[in-house]
């Protein structure tokens, strides 16, 4: 298939509450491996699939584009953040795929979130809109996979990453990325505890947090 590769898109979404080197380094792993100019990461105004975040959308967004302020090929995107309503993934992958019609959409996942994939709102039409990026461990047991999100797999997954680049949507991959044990819970507990979570985020991130009073208690 023969298409420009100007608009084509690696995505992270999340919470990013807060962002970290964890995220970062998996979106751009998945980003060279594929070959893909731009990522976009996208903060959650409001996750359906959880409790509210600590931090408020405003400070979630403003350290997301703190972290990517001096990396030319990260975006960032506030449309989760200003839509009403909880942040449904298919209606920001559709909205994506307007202004994007035909360019390769790879959304990264964790694997975690992947084992929960059908419990999202119209998963199926996701797959319809964007690759799936699976990242985490290898070797991981199928059986853990509800029936339905099984066949879909059987149906829809790639092992050839240059398939993968054939086409705009539609599959699923599994790469394994460098781990890197950092979470943000793990840093908000540090904070909340007095301790220092240096090197685990961006400086710049660490320093609009402490300048913010950001997670100052459990």
């Amino acid at each position: 298939m023969n298409r420009s590769r100007n608009h084509d898109l690696v995505i992270l979404g999340g919470t990013f509450d807060p962002i970290h080197y964890g995220h970062l380094r998996a979106v751009e792993e998945v980003r060279q491996a594929l070959k893909i100019a731009e990522v976009m990461l996208i903060p959650a105004g409001h996750p359906p699939h959880r409790k509210s975040p600590w931090a408020a959308a405003p400070h979630r967004l403003a350290m997301t584009r703190i972290a990517v302020a001096h990396h030319p090929r990260f975006t960032v995107s506030d449309r989760e953040v200003h839509r009403e309503g909880p942040s449904y993934t298919v209606d920001t992958l559709r909205s994506l795929r307007q202004e994007r019609p035909d360019a390769l959409l790879a959304m990264v996942i964790g694997m975690d979130a992947f084992l929960r994939f059908d419990t999202w709102r119209d998963w199926q039409e996701i797959l319809e809109l964007t690759h799936l990026i699976v990242t985490g461990r290898p070797g991981w047991p199928a059986a853990e996979l509800p029936e339905a999100l099984r066949q879909t797999l059987y149906q829809r997954r790639c092992d050839d990453i240059q398939q993968l680049r054939r086409q705009s949507a539609g599959a699923i991959f599994f790469e394994t990325i460098t781990a890197l044990e950092i979470s943000a819970t793990s840093i908000r507990s540090l904070l909340a505890n007095g301790q220092s979570p240096r090197f685990l985020l961006p400086d710049e991130v660490l320093d609009y947090i402490e300048h913010e009073g950001l997670y100052q208690s459990p």
